[in-house]
């Protein structure tokens, strides 16, 4: 199967992690994938000012490169693109005025209506492949390893976008079974890490970031599993500045995971960008072998 790519800037940069295990893993589940071509940055968030059509230019430009493309619908890995498009997407389809407005605006480019449908990695092995297709393709299940699933703001919210019930998600314990580990729930899995506030305010960013830690640690896991480049930044890098009672919890971007499930070779798995313990974790479980040490 062959499905249409956009990547978004920090996948292509401190987040090769991130993208080099999740195309590893779609090419070892049987997909082709077709990077968009003359993609630009999402524009990171979503203007909640309602006059504010200028940022809406960046994301729907990049669904109007998936329709050139072809493409019925894209996909992408990271939860702040993928909250960004989507929500741009779903206000060409509603808001009549103001579609017009930036149709006339990008004299350049062909009109848009909505016509793409923006999906999620997550979405496309829950939907079009299922949770027990990707058991049966384990290679290395991820028995007894305790991870617990950490969604953030931008996978489940608002609820019109959002890829799962933003009260109770389950998508994330789901996919943490099928691997074989053992899905853990933990008090602040939908919560806030601390977003761009650790640069705008570090003190309370870091407050935040620590509630989550915190709270990992209280449910005793092995790790926390997540898909925002941001998040794992916050959660995980930013572990050194907060000297955690439990210690330093180790982070994975989702696709690592399910990349080391599958037997992919853990050089796509990029673990050396990861934050210091990651890989340490899976070397001990035998899910790895161990790396040769400088």
């Amino acid at each position: 199967m062959k499905i249409s790519y956009y990547p978004g800037c920090t996948l292509k940069s401190k987040a090769r992690n991130f993208e080099d295990s999740a195309l590893a893993s779609l090419a070892a589940l049987g997909f082709e994938v077709a990077e968009l071509e003359r993609w630009n940055c999402c524009g990171a968030l979503f203007s909640l000012t309602t006059d504010d059509l200028l940022h809406q230019l960046a994301p729907v430009r990049v669904l109007i490169r998936a329709k050139q493309a072809g493409a019925g619908r894209v996909t992408t890995l990271c939860s702040q693109c993928y909250n960004t498009l989507a929500r741009a997407n779903r206000l060409m389809r509603e808001d009549e005025e103001k579609r017009n407005t930036l149709n006339q605006f990008m004299t350049e480019e062909p009109d848009y209506f909505g016509e793409v449908e923006v999906v999620h990695f997550l979405q496309l092995l829950r939907d079009e492949i299922g949770w027990e297709k990707i058991k049966a393709a384990l290679k290395k299940p991820l028995t007894g390893l305790k991870v617990a699933p950490f969604y953030g703001c931008m996978l489940l919210r608002p609820k019109e976008v959002g890829i799962d019930s933003p009260v109770k998600p389950s998508i994330l314990m789901d996919f943490i079974a099928a691997l074989g580990a053992t899905p853990t729930d933990f008090a602040a899995a939908e919560e806030c890490c601390g977003a761009y506030q650790v640069l705008a305010a570090p003190e309370a960013g870091l407050k935040r970031t620590k509630r989550v830690v915190e709270a990992a640690h209280a449910s005793a896991v092995d790790a926390l599993v997540l898909s925002c480049p941001l998040c794992e930044y916050n959660i995980g890098k930013q572990q050194r500045e907060l000297a955690a009672p439990g210690g330093a919890l180790p982070v994975f971007y989702f696709s690592q995971l399910l990349a080391v499930a599958l037997g992919v070779d853990a050089g796509s798995c990029r673990f050396d960008l990861n934050a210091a313990g990651a890989r340490q974790l899976l070397e001990e479980r035998g899910l790895i072998a161990a790396a040769a040490r400088k």
